[in-house]
């Protein structure tokens, strides 16, 4: 498989999101992130870098705050690990056309 880099850059300081104090974005069981997911997609394949392995805590950890719902997360995980939901109403990303 590709290794991908991780983001450096802030790519979201022209996007919009109101946050809210709960993550709509929940790991079921770090266990499997853990001891079943050798390569970690989450980490590479979410177009904002949501998902990053903290490879010393051997955890994989959710910044939900960068997150512009494009609702990869779970359709990605090769173990089904990942539970999204869209923000509570009045958060989340404001698209402006």
């Amino acid at each position: 498989m590709r290794k991908y880099s991780q983001f450096k850059d802030n790519y979201l300081k022209n996007t919009i999101i109101k946050n809210s104090n709960n993550s709509h974005i929940k790991i079921i069981d770090k266990k499997t992130c853990r001891e079943q997911c050798d390569k970690k997609p989450c980490t590479y394949y979410c177009p904002t870098g949501v998902f990053f392995w903290l490879k010393e805590e051997k955890q994989i950890k959710v910044d939900y705050k960068r997150c512009v719902e494009c609702g990869a997360c779970p359709l990605g995980c090769p173990h089904e690990n990942i539970k999204w939901t869209f923000p509570p109403g009045g958060y989340g990303v404001k698209y402006q056309f």
